[in-house]
Order: C-alpha cells, then sequence, then structure tokens
C-alpha cells in the first residue's frame, strides 16, 4: 500500500529472517520499479533499525512485530511526531461451541500449529463449552498424532523447528514455567529431540496444555511457537464465554466454531478483535481492513484501509468569481 500511494519505502527486516525481504527487492527490480523507490536495510535492530526510527527524513513508520519493540519504536517517533502503523502479537481464542461440528473444530485447532506456531493470528487458546469437551479433546489428539515433524523443505511435513535456538529455548521456558505451576501437558510439553541434530534442535514437540488459570502466564502471553491451552466453560454460558475470550490485553483475530448461526453472530459480535473467523481459519481477502485492537495494534491494513496513513491529505479552496479576466 505505501508503493501504491505514491510513497518511496525502506524495509528492514528482522535479523532472523531476512532471505525473504531480499528476494522481494530482487523482483522488484526485475519488475522494473525505479532505482531507490523499495530498498532493504539489513542488520540488527540496534544498529539498523533504531537510526530508521529516529530519522526525521522517515515521515511514516509501518511496524509487524512485538509489543515492546512497538514501545521503542513509538517513543522515537514522538520526537518528530511520526505517524505509526502497528500490527502486534496476539493471544487469541478458538471458541467450540456444544452444537459445532466437532470434527471441524478439531481441525481448525491443529491449524494453530501450522508454522511451528509461529503466527500472530493463531489461536492459541481453546475455549470448549464443558458438554463437549471430552468429544472435542478425543478428535484433536487423533489429528496431532498423525501429524509430522521434520524438514520443512520435505512436502511431507506439517510442523517444522522454530526460528532460532533462542527462540526454542523461549517457547521451552513458557512450558516448564506452566507446568510448575500445575498445568498438564495432554500431548508434548518438550522438544522432539528425536530431531534435535537436524537443525539446530529448533523443534518444539505440538504442545496442549490443560488445568491453566485465565490470569497465569501461559494463557496471558504470546508464546509463538507450537503451544495451545485448553479452557472450558459452562454449557450456554455466552457470557463466560465471551469473559475467557476477551480476558488478555490482545484483540487481533478469534476463531468461533459453531453450528447456531444466530448464536455465533451474536457471541462474534461481543469479541474484542480486528478478525473474526466463524467456522473456518485464516481466510484473507486482501483487500479487506487487517489489523488489531488493545495491544495488538494501531491502524489498519488490507485494501484501501491503510492509503490514507501512507498520505497527506490536502483540502484546496477556490473562491467562485474571483478569477482575473484574461480576455
Amino acid at each position: 500500500p505505501a508503493l501504491a500511494a505514491g510513497s518511496t519505502v525502506v524495509l528492514k527486516p528482522a535479523e532472523w529472517t531476512p532471505l525473504t525481504a531480499s528476494l522481494l527487492a530482487d523482483i522488484t527490480h526485475e519488475a522494473g520499479l525505479p532505482p531507490g523507490v523499495f530498498n532493504v536495510v539489513q542488520g540488527y535492530g540496534d544498529e539498523a533499525g533504531a537510526p530508521l526510527t529516529a530519522d526525521p527524513a522517515v515521515r511514516r513508520i509501518s511496524f509487524t512485530g512485538s509489543v515492546p519493540t512497538a514501545h521503542r519504536i513509538a517513543e522515537a517517533a514522538a520526537a518528530h511526531l511520526v505517524p505509526c502503523s502497528f500490527e502486534l502479537g496476539g493471544k487469541s481464542p478458538l471458541l467450540v461451541l456444544a452444537d459445532a461440528d466437532l470434527d471441524l473444530a478439531a481441525d481448525l485447532a491443529v491449524e494453530q500449529y501450522d508454522n511451528a506456531g509461529q503466527v500472530c493470528l493463531a489461536a492459541t487458546r481453546i475455549l470448549v463449552e464443558e458438554s463437549v469437551r471430552d468429544a472435542f479433546l478425543g478428535r484433536f489428539l487423533d489429528r496431532v498424532a498423525q501429524l509430522t515433524q521434520g524438514d520443512p523443505r520435505d512436502e511431507s511435513t506439517d510442523i517444522g523447528p522454530n526460528i532460532h535456538p533462542r527462540h526454542a529455548d523461549r517457547v521451552d521456558g513458557f512450558v516448564w514455567r506452566a507446568l510448575a505451576a500445575g498445568a498438564k501437558a495432554v500431548v508434548g510439553g518438550g522438544r522432539n529431540t528425536a530431531l534435535d541434530g537436524a537443525l539446530g534442535g529448533k523443534y518444539y514437540l505440538p504442545t496442549l496444555l490443560t488445568d491453566v488459570d485465565q490470569d497465569s502466564e501461559i494463557v496471558q502471553e504470546e508464546v509463538f511457537g507450537p503451544v495451545l491451552t485448553l479452557q472450558t466453560f459452562p454449557d450456554g454460558d455466552d457470557d463466560e464465554a465471551v469473559r475467557l475470550a476477551n480476558g488478555t490485553r490482545f484483540g487481533l483475530a478469534a476463531t468461533l466454531a459453531a453450528g447456531d448461526r444466530e448464536r455465533a453472530a451474536r457471541i462474534a459480535a461481543r469479541l474484542v478483535a480486528g478478525t473474526v473467523w466463524i467456522n473456518c481459519f485464516y481466510v484473507r481477502d486482501l483487500s479487506a481492513p487487517f489489523g488489531g485492537s488493545r495491544l495488538s495494534g494501531v491502524g489498519r491494513e488490507g485494501g484501501d484501509w491503510s492509503f490514507d496513513f501512507y498520505c497527506d491529505l490536502k483540502n484546496t479552496v477556490t473562491a467562485s468569481k474571483r478569477w482575473a479576466d484574461r480576455g
């Protein structure tokens, strides 16, 4: 959208994910974009990112990443009153109602392990109506048992590694602190040691934790790994379902598995989320607005929703009948 609005762009990717950004620069060059219109700067945040966000020549900052980094960027941008657009983290819920297609619900839940859980939109908090908990859980565990973890370059692989050994350590820390606090791992709960030698010890088993409290770290904080939690709410208690779903600092997305259209619509209307999927997940129309509420972000992307952000609006007013007579 920045390019479509006529702006020039400097893209600084995360230091652990440099290759796609460089590939995009190659593609824009081959497509004939004039030199200097799309630029890529590689480097660490302190060395490359901080000078960019503090430079007064930068007139807009769009950032995708963590909340702490967004705080630092906002502070730097404030010095020059530079507007910011943030797409940040999430701790999204997946609500499973008693009348839902439980096979579909289980499929949706397992889908949250995609990309080794490194998806900001992932519905990592599964909230199930009590009467169908066991039936849902059985289907979910059956599907998890069929997943293949391994090299992402192998087409038979369902779950690859985390991005970096340090990130795998972070994911493991979340899980072990949760277990120490009383959580139960009904599946996973640690590293996939059988694959440790393959790609540097970055593989973490798809994990589901139960017996977790709403105010616990594992429920409240973004893990960004293949780790889900399971909680229940009383049958028919939509208020409690919504309370649990909205009970974090985030509001990026929500997923709902339901059989009754009207009940699903009522619940969806009460969810604090920039995107709500009903009986589906990650269906994105790029012309639709995308973004989050609360600590999940500021602003929207998609379609022409962000054009105003990348432009300064100008209003030109002309007085009538004041033109000089030129014959």
